[in-house]
C-alpha cells in the first residue's frame, strides 16, 4: 500500500491553485462537476504523494490541516526557495529529540529528522519542512532510489563527494578510479538507511 493523496481543506479554490502553482508544484488535475464539486490535485516536485483540495471534497474547516510534512535534504536551501516564491517561512528550529522543546536554529550536528521550519497556505493549513538526509532502516523501498529534485540530487552528490574524499585519504591518498561505483553505492545506502561504505 502506498499513500497516494492527502486532502486539505480550503475556502477559495482559485487562490489555493495560485499559491500551490507558484510553489512550483505540478498541477495534475482540475475538474468541476456542476456548481457543487470542483477537485484540484497538485504534487510537490519529486513526491510520490499528492494533495487534493476544492469544493465538495471535505467538510473539514478550511485551514485546519496540521502536521503536513515535506521532507527536504537541505532545509536552508528549501526555506530560501520558498521565500523566493513569496512564501512566509518561519525560522529554522530543531528538537533535541522526540517530544523535546523547540530550540532555535538547525540541529548542531545536522542529524537527519531533527531540523524543521514551518509555513502555511493562505487558509492557514500548516506545512512542516523536515530535513532528512539519511533514512531510518526499512523506511524506504531499498530496490528503488529517487530524488525529489535536482537540488536534492546535488546535495546527495555533495555528501557522497565529501565521504569519498575521506575514503581516498584512508586509502593513502590514492585516486579511486572506481569512484562512480563508490558514489552510487554510498548514495543508495544513505537513502535506504543502510550502513555507509568506508
Amino acid at each position: 500500500m502506498k499513500l497516494e493523496v492527502v486532502v486539505i481543506p480550503i475556502s477559495d479554490v482559485e487562490r489555493s491553485k495560485r499559491f500551490y502553482g507558484e510553489l512550483g508544484w505540478r498541477l495534475d488535475a482540475d475538474f468541476a462537476v456542476g456548481d457543487d464539486f470542483h477537485a484540484v490535485q497538485f504534487t510537490p516536485p519529486g513526491s510520490p504523494s499528492s494533495i487534493h483540495f476544492g469544493k465538495g471534497i471535505t467538510s473539514a474547516t478550511p485551514g485546519s490541516a496540521r502536521g503536513l510534512y515535506l521532507v527536504v535534504s537541505d532545509i536552508v536551501a528549501a526555506r530560501a526557495e520558498l521565500i523566493a516564491h513569496g512564501v512566509e517561512v518561519g525560522e529554522i528550529f530543531h528538537r533535541a529529540g522526540p517530544g523535546k522543546p523547540v530550540i532555535s536554529g538547525p540541529d548542531p550536528e545536522r542529524r537527519s529528522y531533527f531540523t524543521y521550519a514551518t509555513f502555511s497556505d493562505p487558509d492557514g493549513n500548516e506545512w512542516l519542512l523536515q530535513e532528512v538526509t539519511t533514512r531510518f532502516p526499512g523506511r524506504i523501498d531499498t530496490n528503488m532510489t529517487s530524488y525529489a529534485s535536482e537540488a536534492d540530487l546535488a546535495s546527495a552528490m555533495r555528501r557522497a563527494s565529501e565521504a569519498h574524499g575521506e575514503h581516498e585519504k584512508r586509502n593513502g591518498g590514492q585516486r579511486d578510479e572506481n569512484w562512480p561505483d563508490w558514489y552510487a553505492n554510498y548514495m543508495v545506502a544513505e537513502q535506504a538507511g543502510k550502513p555507509l561504505p568506508l
